[in-house]
């Protein structure tokens, strides 16, 4: 059967890698998720238990017939229902609907020929009328529908997919059909699944060993493509409109196929996988780019298990794609797919959307390492980019940053949809011409931002700013300005990335963004909370440490409220954890390490020597438990 996407060529080459990488056993689970023709299912049946999953049921029924074991099948029926079809005359069967809607003689369309289209209607009630007699079992039924799919595909006057009928006779769609029988020299020996739903809902209910990905790549709607095929197989006669005679898509529309959404899905989808090894087949044309897959895959991966390999292959192209191919001169381009390996990791690591100046995304889990367990809340006074915020596992988290406008862009990007989001982030960029280091469109940008008050300016102008500002960083002058210059970044898969996730995790917790002085928090923390600080350190040169910004600013009397601010935690026996360095580009903190001997804290000191605007620290935590 020819299908866009099929593995059927790069199949081998699939396996083969699949079993070099990952050991199974005859107890393993193998889902494949989209499984289209099941040709990688297939390869696996005689090797582990597979759970196999399609939403269109023509691809369902081709999937599950190439997978069962019908060596007892037709018992009850009680003769070979290919023979009997192969030798019946459906000269007089006008009644079906293929013969009335996709054969000439009725509708002009010519999809198939008359006598073709007959027997395909007869073939597909007479199943019907079997299975409700009961007569065939459910899988009876289903294999007889996949086979009669594949059957179908070998006589269809079509050019590969089904959006249209050639208009000129195939010669192999005159000649009558032949039902013929799906087989495989493979034998089943699993507990075998099968599931026709969408990918999204079916992988909360599901686990196993091995989660195999093959999604729709392009814009391409499937159900569209191969409207005909799901019509005969589900036999449910439809109404349908324009020329070729197309069925309603309903809520079969694809996510994976529209740009922008596909990302947000993919995030969701791997972020959900209860499997110990995800492995994803993709085109190098496909919507999303392998920049952005590799990013997500990484985040959900155990470090260094992520692994890539470059399969060269012949891409389908509809007409409108070679057309397009020659008029950018493509035409002769080579094409790649590629293949994902993960180790699937317990937990991921959430990084802030904003590339934050101090972010601790590179120590979180030397942080978490050490963080007490069983918070009940937790206390992130000096917020920042809300990284730890977002890693941190407590029944309520209170991120507090003075930075106003920070936080109010987090619960911005928290609260707002994210196809929403990205729709107003590309018209924005198209609208000011946004690339990098284009000064004239940033500036315009800054302008218009600026020129509304401070509380009135749209947090998404802010957000791009900082993506195409100067090292993203976040800068105000004395009357809340926005003034950092234009940087050699932009919005690209790595920011999306970021926010994708952003958006996901923290609406997985249960958080608060408020702007206050910590020390507002004092009446407030219960003998059970945590507090963790990371404020401001004293030797860095941030803008936002002089005062001058429009907020509070940080000097060493700053430094002394904070540490007595935690000394007075302290006595009331709650737990805290203070982030700040021992050494930063060749100075020591030495205040602050006798400050903490004197109070008999804990000193925690990060072996890993971080680089930060291209000067060397070293982290340190101090905490009094």
């Amino acid at each position: 059967m020819r299908y866009i996407g099929s593995k059927a060529k790069l199949i081998n080459e699939i396996h083969d890698t699949i079993n070099k990488s990952i050991m199974l056993t005859k107890d393993s689970v193998f889902c494949d998720l989209f499984s289209g023709t099941g040709a990688v299912a297939e390869s696996f049946k005689d090797q582990c238990n597979l759970i196999v999953n399609d939403n269109m049921y023509s691809c369902f029924a081709v999937s599950k017939a190439k997978i069962l074991d019908t060596n007892n099948f037709f018992v009850a029926l009680g003769f070979d229902p290919f023979e009997y079809f192969n030798n019946m005359d459906t000269t007089n069967y006008t009644s079906g609907f293929c013969y009335n809607n996709f054969a000439p003689q009725v509708s002009g369309r010519q999809y198939f020929s008359d006598d073709n289209a007959k027997l395909i209607d007869f073939i597909r009630d007479t199943i019907d009328i079997w299975y409700n007699e009961g007569k065939i079992t459910n899988d009876e039924k289903d294999y007889l529908i996949g086979c009669l799919i594949e059957s179908v595909s070998k006589v269809s006057n079509v050019a590969g997919v089904y959006s249209a009928y050639l208009h000129i006779w195939d010669p192999r769609a005159v000649k009558r059909m032949e039902f013929i029988k799906i087989e495989s020299e493979k034998k089943p020996i699993g507990n075998n699944k099968f599931y026709q739903e969408n990918a999204i809902d079916l992988i909360d209910k599901i686990q196993g060993d091995i989660l195999y990905l093959d999604p729709p790549y392009t814009s391409t709607q499937y159900i569209s493509q191969y409207h005909v095929l799901e019509t005969i197989a589900k036999n449910d006669r439809p109404v349908t409109h324009g020329k070729g005679a197309h069925r309603d898509n309903g809520n079969q529309i694809s996510n994976w196929s529209k740009k922008g959404v596909v990302e947000q899905e993919f995030v969701s989808l791997i972020s959900k996988a209860k499997f110990k090894y995800i492995v994803m087949s993709y085109s190098d044309a496909g919507l999303m780019s392998k920049e952005f897959i590799e990013k997500t895959l990484k985040r959900f991966s155990v470090p260094g298990t992520y692994k890539l390999k470059k399969i060269d292959f012949v891409k389908y192209k509809n007409t409108r794609a070679v057309k397009r191919e020659v008029r950018e001169n493509l035409k002769d381009s080579k094409h790649f797919e590629w293949l994902f390996i993960i180790e699937k990791a317990e937990e991921a690591l959430y990084s802030s959307p904003l590339n934050y100046i101090g972010g601790k995304f590179d120590i979180i889990n030397f942080l978490k390492e050490h963080f007490p367990k069983d918070i009940n809340n937790f206390y992130d006074l000096f917020g920042g980019g809300s990284t730890v915020s977002l890693n941190v596992k407590a029944k309520k988290i209170f991120y507090n940053d003075n930075n106003w406008i920070v936080r109010d862009l987090l619960k911005y990007l928290s609260k707002n949809n994210i196809s929403d989001l990205y729709k107003k982030i590309t018209l924005l960029i198209k609208k000011y011409d946004l690339s990098k280091a284009n000064k004239e469109a940033y500036i315009k940008l800054r302008n218009d931002y600026n020129a509304k008050s401070s509380t009135e300016r749209d947090p998404i102008l802010l957000y791009l700013l900082i993506c195409y500002g100067f090292e993203h960083q976040i800068r105000f002058n004395s009357k809340l300005e926005f003034n950092n210059p234009c940087g050699n970044s932009g919005f690209n898969d790595e920011m999306y990335e970021k926010l994708i996730t952003f958006y996901k995790r923290v609406n997985e917790l249960n958080i608060e963004f408020e702007s206050n002085d910590y020390q507002v928090f004092l009446n407030q923390i219960q003998s059970n909370d945590f507090v963790y600080c990371d404020p401001p350190y004293l030797s860095t040169c941030g803008a936002y440490t002089d005062g001058k910004r429009g907020f509070n600013g940080w000097d060493r009397n700053q430094q002394k409220l904070l540490l007595s601010f935690l000394e007075e935690l302290n006595k009331r026996n709650i737990k805290f954890m203070l982030s700040n360095y021992t050494e930063h580009d060749g100075i020591n903190n030495n205040d602050l390490l006798t400050w903490a001997n004197s109070n008999s804290f804990k000193i925690i000191f990060n072996e890993k020597i971080t680089k930060r605007n291209r000067q060397n620290r070293r982290e340190l935590i101090i905490i009094n438990y």
